[in-house]
């Protein structure tokens, strides 16, 4: 009896030992190679947590906004539509000539007098009205279409960014838990192993604990490897320099309320740049059709010209005009109309495409706000408790370490739950906002 309360006593001044000891929390920094909280960091993991950058949500998109090549490349494509309008609105060039010679004559009985020859002449190409408005049609066409796929291109690089953000807040609060639970487990491994010293417990208890503490140890370098790679993925949305470290700062949306799907069915196929591009490539297609037609008419090439030979001078005016006899440019034509029956066939593929992926969105944003509720309304609250009935159990002696690490497990199997339905609750937010169901900040 007297070895029981000496070992409890020895317990007891132990943990108020440590609970007297100031402990700070680990940084959490985005290294590349990351090292377990107990290990001491070198000199250059210091420095580049002293370089790295907070990063914001807002100063992620700007970064995305300023270098991000397919950005880039979208703006580019606009800029090479608008100047294919001022190619279609170019009139045809006049060609000018000129010939000189000499002129000699044999017989001084035929007429004729030796000396320079000159000749001038001018052709101008005359272009049918219609085909010069189909074609102008057909150039603005495609630069609107380039404008759609530019807002496009630039909602789903918005949307990616924030899903590489996001996911990065997620892999640092995955390593906040996974240290927390490291910290427990440390703390049992000490106080077993000061039981067994004192023979409370068995060797068994301690050989559990160290166990318990390897695989703790295991969770926090496994998240730390996530988060390298999840930041890398985020240097890429934001095309971030290689020598700029980015530590991310931010929260994931809080929960909001989204309109019946009907309703925002029914307003992105009416204004998404996806579906607003797919008309316009419809048009441009019966435009390109009508243009193809147009071409079938004859364009005149009106000519004047003027000749000088030593004894005489002319000039003379005529028209030319090409018979459509062999080519009527039935080829395309077909073309063409082939043109315009695969737009329209793409406008309806994409217009599944986007309800679908309306509905994906909505019904994943449902099921995972319901988990988020669900979960820190009862389950997580239910697991703490748990582990501080046990914690209190095994520090008067009911309850052995088995029960402590048990509940510890469900704990983190719960964390791990509800992060994970947070973050799908808010891939599915960001889907919605790229789909132009929610705009930016989760307001529908």
């Amino acid at each position: 009896m007297l070895s029981r309360l000496l070992a409890s006593f020895v317990v007891v001044l132990c943990w108020t030992a440590q609970a007297q000891q100031p402990t700070d929390p680990p940084a959490i920094s985005p290294p590349v190679s990351a090292q377990l909280p107990a290990a001491p960091e070198s000199r250059a993991e210091a420095l580049a947590d002293k370089a790295s950058l907070p990063l914001t949500l807002p100063e992620a998109l700007a970064l995305a906004e300023k270098n991000s090549p397919r950005l880039h490349a979208a703006n580019a494509r606009t800029a090479r539509a608008a100047a294919g309008i001022h190619t279609a609105k170019a009139y045809t060039n006049p060609q000018v000539e000129y010939f000189g010679g000499h002129q000699d004559s044999r017989d001084p009985t035929v007429p004729g007098l030796a000396g320079a020859i000159q000749h001038y002449a001018a052709y101008q190409t005359m272009e049918i009205p219609g085909e010069r408005k189909a074609r102008k049609r057909v150039a603005t066409l495609g630069q609107t279409s380039s404008e759609f796929s530019l807002a496009n291109e630039r909602l789903v690089v918005v949307a990616d960014v924030k899903r590489a953000f996001y996911d990065v807040l997620r892999r640092k609060q995955e390593i906040t838990h996974a240290q927390e639970n490291l910290s427990l487990v440390e703390d049992l491994r000490r106080r077993v192993e000061v039981e067994v010293r004192v023979g409370e417990k068995g060797r068994l208890e301690l050989t559990r604990a160290e166990a318990e503490l390897a695989r703790a140890r295991f969770m926090v370098r496994s998240a730390q490897i996530g988060l390298a790679d999840s930041i890398a993925v985020l240097r890429v949305a934001i095309a971030a320099p290689a020598d700029m470290n980015l530590n991310p700062q931010g929260t994931l949306d809080p929960e909001t309320r989204l309109e019946p799907l009907p309703q925002l069915r029914e307003a992105i196929l009416r204004t998404h740049p996806a579906m607003q591009q797919a008309r316009t490539d419809v048009q441009g297609a019966e435009a390109g059709l009508q243009y193809q037609r147009s071409l079938r008419t004859p364009r005149p090439v009106f000519y004047g010209e003027y000749e000088r030979y030593p004894d005489v001078f002319y000039w003379r005016a005529g028209v030319t005009i090409p018979i459509p006899l062999w080519d009527r440019r039935r080829g395309p034509i077909q073309e063409a109309a082939a043109s315009v029956r695969e737009s329209t066939a793409s406008l309806d593929q994409r217009q599944l495409e986007m309800i679908s992926a309306l509905e994906r969105a909505y019904e994943q944003y449902q099921l995972a706000d319901q988990q988020v509720t669900s979960l820190q309304a009862g389950s997580l609250r239910e697991a703490e408790s748990a582990v501080d009935a046990a914690q209190a159990a095994y520090h008067f002696g009911e309850r052995g370490i088995v029960e402590v690490l048990d509940a510890q497990r469900v704990l983190q199997s719960v964390r791990a739950d509800l992060l994970d339905a947070q973050y799908a609750r808010q891939s599915a937010l960001t889907d919605l906002e790229e789909l132009g169901a929610v705009t930016p900040g989760g307001r529908p």
